[in-house]
């Protein structure tokens, strides 16, 4: 069994790292030349402003009493300058952001996992060109551009990571530190020749970026009155720096501004997944080399987001892709485009000549032409010539024809035909780009799929001749195995030497020789398969039928619920009903009764907002106050059973107290962060110390089954109160009662089948419930338990909001914990918080294996084939193409439901652990006097 469970680790993690080798790899290319426009350019130095999480809407749109939020902004892009709205791309997060604006290419997702702080590939940018680069700000942006920068050119200025509260006064004193320092920093210039002349020089970039805005979007919500006041300071801040620029310039006319955002922010404070407030961005462009405001009468979009609230600016807004910021800074101060950027230069925003349009634009072509070029040498290298295909519609002669049609354009002063062609170029060698990138992916796609089916098939196959009595033991003919055994090792070998003479990467000889063993393993049983055939006939096989699509209508159903949680709801009332259906109700009338109950209240939930959107403090008050009823009652009982079991309940009173220690740490957090007081200290060290005996206090208590279950209940549920904002404090209460009748419903369904006698649950102990002599085989109705636990552990992921959005998570979930910006412990934290509710089932699940008299092995195999159809769906329905939120939500289904399948078999042994061993602490020898 570990040598099964082993094997089914490993090639599930494949299964789960093949998605970001096949639709997520680097784009990154290397070895391309550097093109700069020949032309002299508008500018002499750029200031850019980042607004970290600014919506577009919010900087837009007016107050309530119809003033500006940002008067000095407003007075620019009405007067003075050129506004739009830049699209970012998923993840909306601040790295990936920062690298489409500064770099011009939107980072793989696999680079985005490897952290904030560190650049985990190479790649060129803006900074990295220009002759000197001043930043302050963020200590988690500003370090991932000075690394790896070639030379001694880029300067940052940061303050310290615990500066980030969302739990701080006001956190606008981040932007208001970055104004002041770049102030003094300008003013100790005077006397600092060296430095002096270093700001003087031609192609200079200060990069100011502001935090302050992000941090009371996750604090206070964008709608509030402190993200607003935040937008005001730094339109004031803004105001003064470039007005302070300008004067220590001389008003030379030579300066470019850039006001921007890396991504914005949900109304309920978050970012991460594709939704509109989310992904558009506000662009203000002023200063040398920018067009002036384009007056209109009236625009039209598409987009229903951008219709509202903006009617009021009579200014043409133009609306284009994140990476285009980047060549537009490079094109108007006069350096080499980034060499990895796919931006396409907004020639809208330039004041300039038609002749240095049509150069800067051509220069830009050439850039990504580049990288095509480079990118399709790679690819033919690595391929067999007869196999090669190229991109037809850029062959060599084509590019040589678009180049010299172009230059001569330009000569001929036709300059917008010359522009025209340019773009055409572009968006060819973008697609040609994209096709070499994604080359091999049918191939491993394919590969990964016989995989997948290939492992399904053969866990069927486990089930069906070391669970069941559908089958009789086959002798096995040796030399038949040999012969088998040579075979596809001859496959194996032909397979690696194709890919060994092609030069490909070590992780296509696993994609590719994967199928090679699980397939092995399945032809080996073909005695079974052909036993099974033969039996099969004998089989009701209309009723086999019906049941296998019932099955399969269920999938569809956990499939279906990824995309819209009220598929739980039906779900959930169809359970309800099944104990009508199959007449278990007619033995167990009060049973039945609480189980259509609680599935229809549990029902409610997938209907529910996705949490975190609004704090209700008040629901999770009626939640422990729930529970410490539920645990006062229950000691109440046992204590009036038997006396001398008093001693074995004093970790009983632990748990009770955490409860109510729990609740007083998030009414007290939430009034202190209210108050804008921080976050106390005494309630993070109890916060911390909740969390840690959360996982001890349930092995302190008896293993008798409802007691040991109550027990982790309540030791779990002091941790969750800690994570929950509102009414998903009353979810875990809910699911874990529907659990506690469950286990009651299966003794009732075992004994309606006649597979068992009914077990007396009241003195069941778990510690005494191994013995393998017991177990049974399986039977037709254990295939609905199995869907039954998937079910639920869908319910338990999907319950309270669709967190496969990466904007369902809530930084206030985390505020008992910390304040302070730290993406992987509040990424742990939040991950903690969707892990409870699985361990509730997990070990429900686990009681009713030992109740039915099932190995865990058995039911869990039939989990396993369950999750791994539900995963083959999403294989097939991950894209790279779309909408953002398409790409963001599939890869997002895909990568969950690999995780879930990966995670049941860890839950497994968790929940074996935390029901079956106790811990036993020495007691004190009681002396008797004679």
């Amino acid at each position: 069994i570990p040598v099964f469970i082993l094997a089914g680790l490993l090639v599930h993690c494949v299964f789960l790292v093949s998605i970001f080798d096949i639709y997520f790899s680097s784009p990154l290319v290397h070895g391309m030349t550097p093109q700069q426009t020949p032309l002299p350019p508008p500018a002499k130095r750029l200031v850019l402003f980042v607004a970290d999480g600014l919506r577009a809407d919010s900087l837009y749109e007016l107050n309530s009493n119809g003033t500006p939020r940002a008067p000095y902004l407003r007075s620019i892009l009405e007067n003075n300058g050129s506004w739009g709205i830049s699209h970012t791309r998923v993840p909306t997060e601040s790295r990936p952001g920062h690298v489409a604006l500064i770099a011009g290419f939107y980072e793989d997702v696999s680079a985005v996992a490897k952290g904030w702080k560190e650049n985990p590939v190479e790649f060129d940018s803006v900074f990295n060109e220009s002759k000197y680069t001043w930043g302050w700000g963020s200590p988690d942006i500003l370090p991932m551009f000075a690394k790896g920068a070639s030379g001694d050119h880029i300067y940052t200025f940061c303050y310290t990571a615990e500066s980030e509260d969302f739990g701080a006064q006001d956190a606008a004193e981040l932007d208001m530190w970055v104004f002041d320092h770049v102030k003094s920093f300008f003013n100790s210039s005077r006397s600092n020749q060296t430095l002096f002349s270093a700001l003087h020089e031609d192609k200079v970039v200060l990069f100011l970026h502001l935090l302050g805005i992000d941090t009371n979007g996750h604090a206070h919500r964008p709608n509030s009155r402190e993200y607003k006041e935040n937008i005001k300071k730094v339109d004031k801040g803004i105001k003064e720096i470039a007005s302070m620029i300008e004067n220590f310039y001389g008003n030379d006319g030579k300066t470019a501004f850039i006001l921007t955002s890396d991504h914005g922010m949900t109304d309920w404070g978050s970012h991460g997944a594709g939704h509109p407030s989310e992904t558009l961005t506000p662009l203000v462009v002023w200063g040398a080399g920018v067009n002036y405001p384009q007056k209109v009468t009236s625009q039209f979009f598409e987009d229903n987001f951008l219709k509202g609230g903006w009617n009021c600016l009579k200014m043409g807004m133009l609306l284009f892709a994140q990476a285009d910021i980047a060549p537009l800074m490079a094109s108007l101060i006069g350096v080499p485009f980034p060499l990895n950027s796919v931006g396409t230069l907004p020639l809208e925003y330039m004041n300039n000549s038609a002749h240095f349009k049509a150069e800067s634009i051509f220069t830009n072509a050439v850039q990504i032409l580049e990288q095509f070029k480079v990118k399709m040498s790679q690819k033919k290298e690595t391929t067999l010539s007869f196999l090669f295909t190229p991109f037809k519609p850029l062959s060599d002669s084509e590019q040589i024809n678009f180049l010299k049609k172009t230059r001569l354009y330009i000569q001929q002063e036709k300059y917008d035909e010359a522009v025209s062609l340019c773009k055409t170029l572009i968006n060819l060698a973008l697609e040609g780009l994209s096709y070499y990138h994604t080359y091999d992916r049918l191939f491993l796609g394919l590969s990964i799929a016989m995989g997948f089916v290939g492992w399904t098939t053969y866990v069927i196959l486990v089930i069906i001749k070391t669970h069941t009595n559908l089958t009789k033991t086959v002798q096995t003919n040796n030399q038949e195995s040999t012969v088998l055994f040579y075979s596809f090792a001859f496959v194996g070998i032909i397979i690696a030497f194709f890919l060994l003479i092609q030069t490909c990467p070590w992780t296509y000889y696993v994609y590719c020789l994967l199928p090679v063993p699980v397939w092995y393993a399945v032809v080996r049983e073909i005695p079974v398969i052909q036993d099974l055939a033969t039996n099969f006939l004998s089989l009701r096989i209309g009723q086999s039928i019906g049941f296998i699509v019932v099955c399969m209508l269920g999938i569809e159903i956990l499939v279906f619920s990824f995309f819209y949680r009220s598929a739980l709801t039906i779900g959930l009332l169809v359970f309800a009903v099944w104990p009508v259906i199959t007449q278990l109700w007619v033995q167990a009338k009060t049973t039945a009764l609480i189980w259509t109950l609680l599935c229809v209240l549990l029902a409610i939930f997938p209907l529910m907002p996705v949490v975190g959107r609004e704090p209700n403090i008040s629901l999770i008050h009626l939640h422990s106050l729930i529970l410490l009823n539920m645990r006062s009652l229950y000691i109440f009982a046992l204590c009036l059973r038997k006396r001398n079991e008093r001693s074995s309940h004093k970790w009983t009173f632990l748990s009770v107290l955490s409860v109510a220690l729990s609740t007083y740490v998030v009414s007290s957090t939430h009034d202190s962060l209210k108050n804008k007081q921080g976050l106390p200290v005494l309630n993070q060290i109890i916060s911390w110390m909740t969390l840690v005996s959360s996982s001890v206090l349930p092995l302190l208590s008896p293993t008798f089954l409802f007691r040991r279950l109550l027990s982790i209940l309540l030791s779990l549920m002091s941790t969750y109160l800690l994570l929950s904002t509102g009414y998903e404090a009353l979810f875990p209460l809910v699911l874990s009662g529907l659990m506690f009748v469950w286990i009651n419903m299966e003794q009732e369904a075992l004994q309606h089948y006649g597979l068992s006698l009914k077990q007396k649950l009241a003195v069941f102990n778990f510690a005494y419930a191994t013995d393998i002599t017991q177990f049974r085989q399986l039977h037709l109705d254990d295939v609905r338990r199995s869907f039954f636990f998937v079910f639920f552990m869908v319910t338990a992921f999907f319950g309270t909001g669709n967190i496969a959005s990466v904007n369902s998570f809530d930084p206030a979930s985390v505020y008992c914990f910390l304040t302070v910006f730290s993406p992987f412990m509040m990424g742990g934290l939040l991950v903690l918080k969707v892990v409870i509710p699985f361990v509730l089932v997990s070990c429900a699940f686990e009681a009713i294996q030992v109740t039915t008299q099932l190995s865990s092995k058995s039911l869990f195999l039939i989990v396993l084939v369950i999750s791994d159809i539900m995963a083959l769906h999403f294989f097939f329905l991950v894209k790279d193409y779309g909408s953002w939120l398409d790409i963001g939500t599939s890869i997002s289904h895909y990568v969950l439901v690999m995780s879930l399948t990966i995670f049941m078999m860890l839950m497994n042994g968790l929940a074996q652990l935390l029901t079956t061993k106790r811990l036993e602490l020495p007691r004190r020898t009681k002396h008797h006097s004679t």
